[in-house]
């Protein structure tokens, strides 16, 4: 992205993130998700980082919140009450440390650096607050507002028990001075949530979406009466006031003293691979908590480098956010591409720009059916949110139509099936193939492209296949080729509904086994390529032939897309000269590579970078050069793989049918037409044991 457009983004990121913090902040409406802004605000910071000469006094990352309510009094705070930056993953975390670093002149090297003590405080999903006590008692309470000007809720704070109204100081070794200011977060439990919830519907009151809200919303009460029915609570984590405090930890243990309530489960650390460790313990085990927590805090311990680090925007530089994987994001779309299903079923799908959802890299996301793109009014090249609620399949949820640049293109559903060309019919909401076969057909070519005699795709079954078509995660077999390891974190997510079901089950390991496999596989001899394709009456001797042919044409053949361009432009008399291929054969091969949809699949193959191996037959005995075998029935000496290998190793040929010039016909157990028709025309029949001795 250049400097223009980068400029353009920025201005539309603002104005759409303003919108929705105006909103929340002003008149307590949760337009968006939170996720989904921090996702903006994130887009935001980092093309500000880039960009630094694009920030500008109005930006949404230099300034908190929004304006008090008129109905409460306003509260200046004595200094900023300032929000963190977000990180999300292990590389934000450590450019964040590396920026510090930076801003004191020290080197990340240093190992011995206070910078790297941390002290990790659950982030708490609640509102945060500031409190003034006066010789030991409770005398304001406020909310953050926009940092410099809150509102007070002093009432309303004094109903929370967590909160003394007047301070322990007997046990403490510190003078308190007459004017002390705390910070901290106003929370209200998970059962108290549903409590106050169910109650809500029961009298047709306002319903919260989340804890958060409903935090916010009562603090607000111009009734304290109200605020004190719903049992909020509260966490204490900051002093304000100098006491001679080091440290953060400090700080903690000194507001323990005092009475305040602090959340025993935060901890000083020594290395951000401890950070990591926490915040992946946490991730994990949130759900054990009476309260929403979305990821840890981490400051650096060290009071005089924080202050030191001083503050960045509307955040301190010594302090980030490091959340937890977001169940929504914000991203755009791509492409909008259709995937065939098994019954036929035509469903569009979003191709997005790489985003991290539910702890998984999502690239694409299913948009259900075609009314789905209507009522969102979803355009390719949209801003939206991608939703993993639930660690379901991902989905388009929100359009942001406000960050569009004319650019955007309008879609429409297709009027032919893009794997037959079929007429598409309409079924309501439903748009499917006419061809009722079309759905079927396109799995068992699947089931064909990957089995041991074209890709050999090992672990890649029948079952695993199915479901991912079934949920449009792939359309067709060259999609296979782009398939990531979170693809399949999804596809077992989809019943078990947690992903560490799915480690329990099919497996972190296998699924890192199947795309190793799949990327291995990208290397496939010229005739297994030329069966793959699925080409009527084409099985593996006929793929021989033909690749034998192209050799002929062009000796050195490295890409699909030469077998395209030779097979294209070879007529139909020349491919019946071929020994051993009929004109039903050769036509059948002239039609499939001069058929565009089958010519758009291999250049797609082709694009996903398979290379063609051309195996050069070992030099050796030729005993049986010139001799033509037809192989029957089941062999129980050796697999028929193995016998066909054997005799092109010793100069032979091996054909799918039986003529007057084949030599020997190979029978082994249960065998089939071929024995019957060998018997009619007086062609010799050999069994195994007699086979195996001229292999010898």
């Amino acid at each position: 992205m250049d400097k223009n457009e980068a400029k353009t983004r920025i201005k539309h990121l603002k104005e759409v993130i303003n919108k929705y913090r105006y909103a929340f902040h002003v008149f307590n409406k949760e337009l968006v998700s939170p996720e989904a802004l921090d996702s903006l605000k994130k887009e935001l910071f980092d093309l500000e980082k880039k960009f630094p000469e694009l920030i500008t006094v109005d930006s949404p990352t230099q300034r908190v919140g929004g304006k008090p309510l008129k109905e409460f009094k306003k509260v200046r705070h004595a200094t900023a009450m300032l929000s963190f930056n977000d990180a999300f993953s292990e590389e934000d975390m450590r450019d964040w440390l590396t920026r510090v670093h930076n801003y004191l002149g020290e080197p990340i090297e240093n190992r011995k650096s206070q910078v790297a003590n941390f002290y990790c405080e659950l982030k708490i999903d609640g509102l945060a607050i500031e409190l003034v006590y006066e010789n030991g008692i409770f005398v304001k309470g406020s909310t953050r507002g926009d940092g410099l000007v809150g509102e007070d809720i002093t009432q309303n704070l004094k109903t929370i028990e967590a909160i003394p109204l007047k301070l322990e100081i007997r046990n403490l070794n510190l003078e308190i001075p007459s004017r002390l200011v705390v910070r901290g977060e106003v929370f209200i439990a998970k059962r108290e949530f549903e409590r106050v919830n169910k109650e809500q519907k029961k009298i047709d009151g306002k319903v919260f979406a989340n804890p958060r809200n409903m935090a916010a919303g009562s603090v607000r009460q111009l009734d304290s009466k109200i605020t004190a029915s719903r049992k909020l609570d509260s966490f204490i984590y900051d002093i304000v006031t100098d006491l001679g405090q080091k440290t953060h930890e400090e700080e903690h243990e000194v507001l323990k003293k005092m009475g305040f309530k602090i959340n025993t489960s935060n901890r000083a650390l020594k290395s951000l691979e401890e950070v990591f460790e926490l915040r992946d313990y946490w991730d994990g085990h949130r759900d054990k908590l009476s309260y929403e927590i979305d990821g840890i805090v981490v400051i650096v311990n060290d009071n005089k480098i924080f202050e030191k680090a001083g503050v960045i925007g509307k955040a301190p530089r010594a302090a980030i956010a490091y959340k937890f994987s977001p169940k929504e994001a914000t991203t755009i779309v791509e492409n909008i591409k259709i995937q065939v299903g098994r019954t036929g079923t035509l469903t569009p799908v979003a191709v997005l720009r790489p985003v991290e959802v539910g702890g998984v890299q999502i690239t694409h996301a299913t948009l259900h059916n075609f009314d789905q793109i209507q009522r969102l009014g979803l355009k390719i090249g949209d801003t939206v949110v991608v939703s993993r609620a639930g660690d379901v399949i991902p989905q388009v949820t929100k359009v942001f139509k406000d960050l569009r640049t004319n650019k955007e293109k309008e879609f429409k559903p297709p009027a032919f099936c893009p794997v037959d060309g079929s007429k598409v019919l309409r079924e309501g909401a439903i748009y499917r193939c006419s061809n009722k076969n079309c759905g079927a057909r396109q799995r068992e070519f699947i089931y064909h492209f990957v089995s041991r005699s074209a890709f050999n795709i090992e672990g890649l079954g029948p079952k695993i296949i199915n479901r991912f078509l079934d949920e449009s995660l792939i359309g067709d077999a060259a999609d296979l080729f782009e398939l990531k390891k979170d693809d399949f974190l999804i596809l077992e997510s989809l019943p078990r509904r947690k992903v560490k079901a799915f480690l329990r089950g099919f497996g972190e390991k296998s699924a890192e086994n199947i795309i190793s496999e799949i990327e291995k596989r990208k290397k496939i001899p010229l005739e297994r390529f030329i069966y793959s394709l699925g080409i009527l009456h084409v099985g593996e001797e006929t793929s021989r032939l033909l690749a034998q042919k192209a050799l002929l044409v062009k000796r050195q053949v490295s890409y699909p897309r030469e077998i395209l361009e030779i097979f294209s432009k070879i007529s139909l008399e020349e491919l019946q000269k071929i020994s051993d291929i009929g004109p039903a054969v050769a036509k059948s091969i002239y039609d499939y590579f001069r058929d565009k949809r089958h010519q758009e699949f291999i250049r797609k193959i082709d694009k996903a970078g398979i290379e063609i191996e051309i195996q050069k037959p070992k030099i050796g005995s030729q005993k049986l050069a010139g001799l033509i075998f037809v192989l029957t029935g089941r062999l129980e000496l050796m697999a028929r793989d193995e016998a066909k290998k054997r005799i092109r190793a010793l100069g032979g040929d091996v054909s799918e049918s039986v003529s007057k010039e084949t030599d020997f016909v190979v029978v082994g157990a249960e065998p089939g037409s071929k024995f019957e028709k060998a018997k009619r025309l007086g062609v010799k029949i050999i069994d195994e044991k007699e086979f195996s001795n001229m292999l010898k």
